[in-house]
Formats: structure tokens, sequence, C-alpha cells
């Protein structure tokens, strides 16, 4: 180019027909969602959360908008814009409830943003995406059970989605008004988008008057099956009564939800979910629930078939208590008399294989008796044996019985006791199966060098069991898992040690006694178990005063 050239000046790119206008209503969009935000904040009715996000999301597409207006081909990026208005709407719809909530009507903003493009061939397309905004709602609302916010702030939410996506059509539909046959034309497709869609919305007046119907039952009856007629007829006799309870829930709560099978296809489910426009009017919207009715019944019938092999497996094991315990019996009885040497000398080597079998025939006495227990507890046929005694004796004598495997183990075991009586009613075998559980438990996991102290005190009418120990601790995954049946904490060794029954039966025996237990723990601190049982007959004092307390 000749230097002495002047430049070639562009002249400013003109802007689209009627930009003006779709500008000032994307602008208007955005200054309603932002003052309402802020009226609401001010009240206290909006505070940080999905409601903020859902506004955020809903202005979102006309901001956008805007800044593509400044740009010199804004009709480049319709179609860009038309699925941004798509997104925001479908996910501000979502995060408030779905399609019924109070935001729904954004899911239409295509619509609106497509008519003010002057482009018909628009319309399909800004249609389609209506309804994948409505269906992408409507199924993630569903999945993620989304609630819809309080009525007060689902009414303020609603009459500023409604008055934004009407004004903005009103608007786009005056603009295409000036050539006749393209508003009609407009107006016509709109008008069939929204009856074709696989939603059936309502207008419903407070008495649960159909006055209004657009799109498709589940059934696939036209609308005007269900316009014209109070709604609970659009049910089967069997479902009527839902529906009026979720009218009247709707009109008391602001939103309800019911299913029901259609009158047109009683094999059919629907759902039907209800929201409060004012107090003399609702609005609702049908869905077909077909599919996930079929799920549903899926997992009803494999839950069903788990708790039946579950019981029948505990009905079994509870029934076989006495043909499992009579021969383990024998065999400890034959080999205690062999290792005592009842009817006469044996060999050393003898002598040893029979003190094996006693050890052995008593560790799996106790493993079968855990499993037994336990079984009866799930089947719901383990009664106590309720009796009137001390239970510092039931203490006590699991502490003497236990002792001996401390001191093998190098474990200081220590009791306190209050010198008092701790008078109650309570099922002696199962508070000492508490203690012990807990003692071994402890001792399972607490090393050489270290103690162990298993306290005993009243507090008002309840008998607390603490055991505390200097062990190695348990890690807070695992003290979310321990107390379920068959859960087991630490490593290979202590793993190998027990059936993880322990804790459960403790927890189980505590809650028949209608008391609880609580577990903390610290790994590397040790761990404390406390159990709660409300048996005794008169308040105690809630802390032992050292001369209030005998060790044991």
């Amino acid at each position: 180019m000749n230097p002495s050239t002047p430049p070639i000046s562009r002249p400013p790119a003109s802007p689209e027909p009627d930009g003006a206008l779709a500008s000032l209503w994307q602008t208007a969009w955005v200054g309603m969602i932002a003052l309402a935000g802020l009226g609401l904040a001010a009240s206290g009715l909006l505070h940080v959360g999905r409601e903020t996000a859902a506004m955020t999301l809903g202005a979102a597409p006309a901001a956008l908008a805007l800044a593509v207006s400044l740009t010199r081909r804004p009709s480049a990026a319709q179609v860009p814009l038309l699925c941004a208005w798509a997104i925001g709407g479908a996910l501000a719809s979502l995060l408030t409830g779905g399609v019924g909530g109070p935001l729904g009507a954004w899911c239409l903003a295509p619509l609106a943003a497509a008519a003010f493009m002057g482009a018909p061939r628009r319309l399909a397309l800004a249609g389609a995406l209506s309804l994948g905004a409505a269906g992408l709602s409507t199924l993630g609302a569903a999945l993620l059970n989304q609630e819809p916010p309080p009525p007060p702030l689902a009414t303020a939410l609603g009459l500023l989605a409604q008055v934004t996506v009407a004004g903005g059509l009103a608007a786009a539909f005056i603009r295409l008004g000036g050539g006749a046959t393209r508003g009609e034309l407009a107006r016509r497709r709109f008008g069939e988008l929204v009856s074709e869609q696989p939603l059936l919305l309502l207008g419903i007046t407070g008495d649960g008057y159909v006055e209004a119907a657009v799109g498709r039952a589940p059934d696939g009856s036209a609308a005007g099956a269900f316009a014209g007629r109070m709604l609970i007829e659009a049910a089967v006799p069997a479902d009527q009564p839902a529906l009026a309870a979720a009218l009247a829930l709707a009109a008391r709560d602001g939103v309800a939800q019911a299913s029901f099978a259609p009158a047109g296809d009683p094999e059919g489910w629907a759902i039907v979910m209800l929201r409060a426009r004012s107090a003399t009017r609702l609005v609702g919207v049908v869905l077909d629930g077909r599919t996930q009715r079929v799920r549903e019944m899926a997992l009803e019938r494999a839950r069903d078939d788990a708790e039946s092999q579950n019981a029948g497996k505990s009905r079994f094991l509870a029934n076989m208590s006495h043909e499992l315990r009579t021969p383990l019996n024998a065999i400890m009885g034959f080999s205690d008399i062999m290792r005592q040497r009842l009817f006469g000398p044996l060999s050393d080597r003898y002598a040893e294989y029979a003190e094996l079998m006693h050890e052995s025939g008593g560790h799996l006495l106790e493993l079968i008796n855990d499993i037994l227990d336990m079984s009866k507890i799930e089947a719901e046929r383990y009664e106590l044996a309720l009796e009137h005694f001390d239970l510092r004796e039931a203490v006590a004598a699991v502490l003497r019985l236990i002792r001996g495997q401390a001191d093998r183990a190098g474990v200081h075991l220590r009791g306190v006791l209050p010198k008092e009586a701790l008078e109650g009613e309570a099922d002696r075998r199962a508070v000492k199966q508490i203690v012990l559980n807990l003692i071994s438990n402890a001792l399972k996991f607490t090393p050489k060098g270290g103690s162990v102290t298993v306290t005993a005190q009243a507090v008002g009418g309840t008998l607390e069991i603490i055991v505390a120990d200097t062990g190695v601790g348990i890690s807070t995954e695992d003290i979310a898992r321990l107390g379920n049946p068959y859960e087991q904490a630490g490593g290979v060794e202590q793993r190998a040690g027990g059936t993880g029954l322990g804790l459960s039966l403790v927890r189980a025996f505590a809650k028949l006694h209608g008391g609880d237990m609580t577990l903390e723990s610290e790994l590397g601190a040790g761990t404390t178990v406390t159990v709660r049982l409300p048996v005794l007959e008169a308040a105690g004092t809630p802390l032992l005063p050292q001369s209030a307390v005998q060790s044991v």
C-alpha cells in the first residue's frame, strides 16, 4: 500500500434489527434479578446457597448476550446463545426443585431469546432447547432429590421468573407483530411446542378443579382429558385419597407431590408436583413415572429377598444352638477328664494334646456362643433373663476370670468399683458378656506394659461401665464401622483373634436393656468405651470420690 494513500475507514458495524430492544430486555433481565436478590437478601429470605446460585445462573445468559451484542457479528453467536439460555434456565430450575419449582419458567427463556433474534427458523431450535431444559431440570431434580425453597422465597422467585419470561415473550411477539404472517407463525409454533411437550402443565383452583391444562398426559391422552374436572378424578379410585392429601398439603405448605395410577391407564404410573401460586390457585406438573415405578418395585423386591435370606440365616443359626453346643461340650468335658488324669496316668504328650483340645474347644465355644447370640438377636428371639442383684458382682467376676489372661499378656488390669452396692435389675449373663467383650477387646489392642481400667459407677438410675485402655487406638474410619456385626479393626493379628461380633454384641445387649454404647479413640492414644444401662433402682453419685472407690 502506498504510504501516501490514506487508510480506508470502515463504517461501524450496524446493529442487528431491533438490537436495542433486545439489549433493553437483556439489561432488564439482569437488573430485575439483581434487584430481586438484593431485596430478598435485605428481607432475610435469601441466603448464600443454591437459590443464589440459581439466580446467578439465570442472569448469566443475559449478561453473555449483552457482551456478544457489542461485537461486530452478533448474529454468528445466535445458536451458542440459545444453548446458553437453555443451560442457564435448566440449572436454575433444577436447583430450585425442577420444572415445577419457582424458577421453572426460565426453561422457556430460549423461546424469548429466539423471538428477539428475528429469525423464525430459530424458534424450532429454541423450542427443542426449552423442552430439553425442562426435561433435564425434571430428571436432575428427581435424581438429586432437590427440594423447592420455602413458600415465601418460592413465591418471590416464581414471580421473578414469570415476570422476566412473560415480559420477554410479550415484547418479542410485539416486535414480531410488525409482520403479521411472521408473528402468527411464531405464535402458532410456540403453541404447538407447548402442547406437544412431554409434560402436562395444570392450572388448578384451590378446591382441586383443573381449569387449564397444556401438554400431554402420561397415559398418552390429550390435555383436555384433565381440564374441566376435579384433579382427583384423573386417578384410579384407590389413589384418589393420595391426590386429595397432596392438594391439601400444597394449599397449606405451598408444595406437595403424589404418585398415582391414571384413570385412563390403570397399569401406568404418574407423578404430580403441585405448587401454590396464591391462596386460591395452584399450578401442577404431571410426569410419566412408569420408569421410576419399575425401578422402585425392583429395589423393593431385592430388599425383601435380602431380608428374607438374612432372617432365614438367623433363624437357622438360632435353632442350631443345641446341636452345635452339645457335641462341643462333650469334647471339652472328655478332654478335661483326660488332662486332669481322673482315670489314670497319661504320657506327657497325650496330656499336652488333651490340654490343646480343651483350649481349642473353649475358644471355639466362645466363637459359637457369639454367633448364636447375634443370630438370636437378629431373629428377635433373644429374651433377657432379668433378675435383681448387685451389678458389681458381675463386673468383679469377669475381672477375676480374665486377670490371668491380662497377666500373660503383660497388661496391667485394674477395676474401679464403688463401695456401695449397685442394686438393679438386669440380665446377669448379658452384663458379664458386655464386660468380658470390652476387656477382651482392650487386651487385644493393648501392647505389653500397657494398662486397662474398668470402672463401674452409678449416674442417677443408670449404670455406667467404662473400659479405658492405653493401646494403639482406632482410626476414625474404623470407628465408623465398629459396632456393626462381623466388622473388625486393627492389623492381621488382631483380626485373626475373633469374629468381629464383640462390640456388636455389647451394643445389642445395651439396647435390649434400653441403654447405649459410645466409643472414643485416637490412634496412639488408646480407646475408651462407655456402656450406659438404665437398670439401677436408686440414684447414685455422678462422680466417684476416692474414698468411695475400691480397686479390684
